[in-house]
């Protein structure tokens, strides 16, 4: 059974930097889509940003040239770097992953494509 467990969340103030990181265990499949998203109080998770087996990127507009998406295979981790942080990028982080399933373009930014979740790490960005 597949298990994502993230880490390195915490609190910082605006214009700071964070990084994420996400271990995985329990696949076998050499093709995946791994992505990070994001939910708010109040708000509906968001895709923040994907990649692919093959080191495929994909970001939403609000966080292009703020992060960083990564991974070492090797490690089986999956990094998120955050630099210039906002107040709006408050929320839980959560990596998710769809393993099996290959593609020779970019990952979804949709929930609803991926199929194993962690519990989520909260980022705080204060003003």
């Amino acid at each position: 059974q597949v298990r994502l467990v993230e880490s390195g969340g915490g609190s910082v103030q605006s214009g700071g930097s964070l990084r994420l990181s996400c271990t995985a265990s329990g696949y076998t499949s050499s093709y995946y889509c791994i992505a990070w998203f994001r939910q708010a109080l109040g708000k509906e998770r968001e895709g923040v940003t994907s990649i692919s087996f093959n080191g495929r990127t994909a970001y939403a507009d609000s966080v292009k040239g703020r992060f960083t998406i990564s991974q070492d295979n090797a490690k089986k981790t999956l990094s998120l770097l955050m630099n210039s942080l906002k107040p709006e990028d408050t929320a839980m982080y959560y990596c998710a992953a769809r393993f099996g399933y290959y593609t020779a373009g970019y990952c979804s930014l949709g929930a609803s494509d991926y199929n194993s979740w962690g519990q989520g790490t909260q980022v705080t960005v204060s003003s």
